[in-house]
């Protein structure tokens, strides 16, 4: 069933058109990604449906009742509440059902200590439906959905009663989309909603989202995320949409196809273009009326044709990292890294080794101490205990991923000349140009850039350093697709070291060839990309070279594999409890209901009160056994 549909949609800026032409459906159920480079129009798309931004021409057909909910890439929070009371707000109409039955139940006692009467039966009619669609609403277990979402993107319990205000842009980015989700929309338009996500956290939101009973329509530079969420594409370029109905991978190999034909077309067009122009002025220079009238004839049908645009592939920037030296075959070697502040013990017991010539990924949750790490291994910041040892000839460049080695007071053209001072005025314009810093814009204040371009800078001076050991901190962050392909190959080509920080988990499958996990109990080292480390991580057994243990090692392995069984039976039959406990409970709470609705039962109105006061403290305790639950069945 079609719950939106786009008919030929324009939209402008002055003379700029952003928008053009554009159509589409979206049907119950959908769950489609918005794609295309930065700046093609995808938020200005997004506002236009929600009417936030007028369309200049066109129709959107919306479905009558259609609930619609927008989650900006910028979201604005500002609150005086705590993050759960802030979640509380979306259950508002259920807390005042709530409300009102507590109400309903006091006046019901009060009335059937009167004896039966119209009043009574009117109250206990409600009171009845009432309770039934409360209970259809969830109305006994949101406070525990709160919890669930809210640590589902990355809260921690001991984080619920901290103040909106004092939040993060981060974490009030997860926020926002925490109510969004809560509030369960028929329709959510999302505009990079894995922004401020660790890796953990996407996966969740992947698994949230591709069991939600409504429609999704998502802008998102996570390429991985679309692969596993999305069954179409819609990808905006050149002011158009076209619609493809596979995932992102799919689309990408149809995609070059269309684009490899494209660029014959625009090929052969522009060469029968230059070739008319040549005739005409061949005729026009002629003189003669009867060639000067052929070549306005064809110079009439050169005006009408149909151009083809330029394909935007030839717009990506061109990245080569060159090496000027090689390193030594041990590139960095850190020992027994240990690092606190104050009272609190950020990183212990860290060890690993980087080879010459490897891609490394360094995972793990938000806060764990990845960028920490980097800083101490580039001398920025000291390091507590251990060792960190750079090999021969080592050479680092680093990408910054809040890009702090950029002077926001200089222009582009400055920033990279005042580093590379060898370079003629041509060889620097040249430079830029490759990475698409053309015209004016290479005079621009660093200052007045945009995410996406600082990032390109970022990465031009890297690509001027020669460095042979890159160390890049979150580097796809602000960048488009197309870039993130771009930089993916530059990298792949690459035949220096790479130690990355990264929560870009198809940027990780296409240039890691080792993953680093950073744990709260150190590091553990996988010889492979980011599938080979998830397959690894789900294994429930691994195989292990038996040869090389002696029989104390397997007896105690086999002492702990038994511990570990004897626990997860514990475990499975205290659930096994809990669930008996909760069952009983809402059985007691249903025949509780069943007794409150029957009529004679207000004859008695002490029975009234005694059998409320049992139902309020029955739902309580189901509320504490549902949290437990959670806690144990929780992964």
């Amino acid at each position: 069933m079609i719950i939106l549909s786009c008919n030929s949609i324009y939209k402008s800026y002055v003379v700029d058109m952003i928008l053009e032409d554009i159509s589409f459906n979206i049907e119950d159920g959908d769950k489609i990604g918005l794609v295309g480079l930065n700046g093609s129009g995808k938020t200005t798309l997004l506002d236009v449906l929600v009417g936030e931004t007028p369309m200049d021409r066109g129709d959107i057909y919306i479905r009558k009742d259609l609930n619609i909910g927008y989650l900006k890439q910028h979201a604005k929070l500002d609150s005086q509440n705590t993050i759960f009371d802030e979640c509380l707000l979306v259950f508002k109409p259920l807390m005042d059902m709530e409300a009102r039955l507590r109400e309903l139940e006091k006046g019901i006692g009060h009335e059937g200590a009167k004896g039966q009467s119209e009043k009574l039966d009117k109250l206990m009619n409600e009171y009845s439906h009432l309770l039934e669609k409360f209970d259809e609403l969830n109305g006994y277990g949101y406070r525990s959905e709160i919890k669930g979402v809210l640590k589902g993107l990355g809260f921690k319990e001991d984080e619920f009663d901290k103040s909106v205000n004092v939040l993060s842009g981060g974490q009030k980015a997860r926020l926002s989309l925490a109510k969004l989700l809560l509030e369960k929309p028929d329709l959510l338009l999302l505009d990079e909603p894995t922004n401020h996500l660790d890796i953990d956290a996407i996966n969740w939101l992947e698994s949230y989202l591709k069991e939600y009973k409504g429609a999704v329509l998502v802008i998102s530079h996570d390429r991985y995320f679309l692969d596993n969420l999305v069954n179409r594409i819609f990808h905006l370029e050149n002011r158009k949409l076209k619609v493809y109905n596979t995932n992102y991978s799919k689309f990408m190999e149809r995609r070059k196809k269309e684009l490899e034909v494209l660029k014959k077309t625009y090929e052969n067009q522009q060469k029968e273009i230059k070739r008319q122009e040549e005739i005409i002025n061949r005729f026009s220079n002629y003189g003669d009326r009867r060639y000067i009238k052929q070549a306005q004839s064809r110079q009439k049908l050169l005006d009408r044709m149909k151009t083809v645009d330029k394909p935007m592939d030839s717009k990506r920037m061109k990245i080569t990292f060159e090496p000027k030296v090689k390193s030594g075959r041990d590139v960095l070697r850190v020992e027994g890294l240990g690092k606190s502040f104050d009272d609190f013990k950020l990183l212990e017991d860290i060890n690993f080794t980087i080879y010459r010539g490897e891609k490394v990924g360094l995972i793990g949750p938000n806060g764990i101490g990845k960028t920490t790490l980097f800083k101490m291994i580039l001398g920025q910041i000291p390091h507590d205990e251990g060792e960190i040892i750079l090999g021969h000839h080592v050479h680092i460049g680093y990408f910054d991923q809040e890009q702090t080695n950029l002077n926001l007071n200089n222009t582009v053209i400055d920033e990279i000349w005042d580093e590379n001072p060898k370079l003629d005025h041509y060889q620097i314009r040249t430079i830029l140009s490759r990475f698409m810093f053309i015209g004016d814009d290479i005079f621009k204040e660093i200052e007045e850039l945009s995410g996406g371009e600082r990032g390109r800078l970022a990465l031009l001076k890297l690509m001027l350093s020669k460095a042979n050991f890159l160390m890049m901190d979150e580097p796809t962050n602000h960048l488009d697709i197309y870039s993130k392909e771009v930089l993916e190959d530059a990298l792949n080509d690459y035949e220096g070291t790479l130690l990355v920080i990264s929560h870009d988990r198809y940027f990780l499958n296409r240039v890691a060839d080792k993953i680093l996990e950073l744990t709260e109990e150190g590091i553990v080292e996988y010889l492979g990309n980011y599938d080979y480390y998830l397959e690894k991580k789900n294994q429930v057994e691994f195989e292990e070279e038996e040869d090389f243990k002696t029989k104390t090692q397997i007896k105690l392995e086999r002492k702990k594999e038994r511990e570990r069984l004897a626990l997860e039976k514990k475990k499975r039959e205290e659930i096994l409890k809990l669930e008996k406990s909760i069952e009983d409970k809402e059985s007691r709470i249903e025949e509780l209901d069943k007794l409150l609705c029957d009529p004679e039962l207000y004859d008695d109105p002490n029975r009234v009160v005694e059998l409320t006061k049992e139902r309020e403290g029955l739902e309580g305790e189901l509320e504490l056994l549902y949290d437990k639950w959670i806690k144990m069945t929780e992964f």
